[in-house]
């Protein structure tokens, strides 16, 4: 079902109810996962109907506190568009309304300020074929030049040429940013993203010679990916993981 063609108030209704659970989840997993930075960063998702409003966290917030009901409503310019009494920061969802304006598809963008995300964004040579994760990040991966703190929309044409149509972008010298069709699809992203940033860090750290995965191998990565999660994509492992939730706290539900 497409649920932004859905006329229903009540459908919307329900479904945006479950989309500010899943992002609810979603940051709670990136604070269970250690990928938060403080009350940095930013998770956000759009609100299904005609309208281009986005779910994003009250600026001030930890990951680890989010709820549901405490993700505030806002429109492109990241101005708030309800009458939740948390604030937001606008500067911080720059990127973010850049990436959900210039792709319909783009329901979840997520962006992390990881150590070991940083580090590799810090490489000149960027994201190596070092591990199994990494095909899947290799497949669809873009980079985007550091230009200071994101803060002004000059930097939004660049951004979004320099992603296109890739799932994956690293900011150089700055962090990890996915795009996903769902919550789902972004976060499992990142893990693949994260993790891949994790291997190659610990690899080059013990200074022994680096094998790399053949090209050859690096060109069936994305029938892989679909045979191994049975074309669902973040789908298959998302229902495990907010099981994973509810049994240390359910209460990101609230």
């Amino acid at each position: 079902m497409n649920v932004d063609a859905v006329e229903s108030p009540h459908d919307l209704a329900t479904i945006e109810r479950q989309r500010r659970v899943d992002l609810a989840a979603c940051y709670r997993l990136v604070a269970l996962y250690g990928w938060d930075d403080l009350v940095f960063t930013h998770i956000s998702a759009r609100v299904p109907g005609p309208e281009h409003h986005f779910l994003i966290n009250p600026y001030g917030m930890l990951f680890s506190e989010i709820t549901a009901s405490s993700l505030v409503k806002v429109d492109l310019d990241g101005r708030k568009v309800d009458d939740n009494p948390h604030g937001v920061n606008p500067a911080g969802f720059t990127i973010h309304s850049a990436v959900h304006a210039a792709r319909e598809g783009a329901t979840c963008v997520l962006h992390t300020h990881s150590v070991n995300g940083v580090s590799v964004a810090a490489l000149e040579d960027g994201v190596l074929p070092l591990s199994q994760h990494s095909m899947f990040v290799l497949a669809s991966l873009a980079y985007h030049d550091y230009e200071g703190v994101a803060l002004v929309d000059a930097e939004k044409p660049r951004l979004v040429r320099d992603l296109g149509d890739k799932r994956y972008l690293m900011l150089r010298n700055h962090g990890l940013l996915t795009v996903g069709r769902s919550v789902a699809e972004a976060f499992v992203a990142m893990y693949m993203f994260e993790t891949t940033c994790t291997i190659q860090v610990r690899a080059q750290g013990c200074g022994r010679p680096l094998r790399r995965i053949g090209a050859s191998i690096l060109e069936g990565a994305p029938a892989q990916w679909e045979a191994v999660t049975r074309g669902t994509g973040g789908r298959l492992a998302w229902p495990a993981l907010l099981r994973r939730l509810d049994a240390i706290d359910p209460g990101y539900r609230h």
